[in-house]
């Protein structure tokens, strides 16, 4: 099932900050700071703008990814599996 968007708008998530989360940006509006793909999906409900699964919206091709697509979310605790954004705390 593919996600359905309730209007046509342009969804932004920016590149990880040092934080570990991605700035969510919806037609020039900032809906807030995603650490995960559940946190996206989040927004967009509360939004208006989606109707679906973390899974259809990480398929949707309405969303304009920057610094890695949707399988990209650092982590702060550390471990071989995190990612740091650049410029970021070096992992241990």
């Amino acid at each position: 099932m593919e996600a359905e968007f309730m209007a046509e708008c342009c969804v932004i998530v920016a590149a990880p900050s040092g934080s570990g989360g991605r700035r969510v940006v919806v037609d020039d509006r900032v809906l807030g700071m995603a650490y995960s793909l559940h946190d996206l999906t989040v927004f967009l409900h509360h939004a208006g703008l989606v109707a679906g699964d973390e899974l259809d919206v990480a398929e949707t091709e309405l969303i304009e990814w920057h610094g890695g697509g949707p399988e990209v979310w650092p982590c702060l605790g550390g471990g071989p599996d995190c990612w740091v954004a650049p410029g970021g705390p070096a992992s241990r």
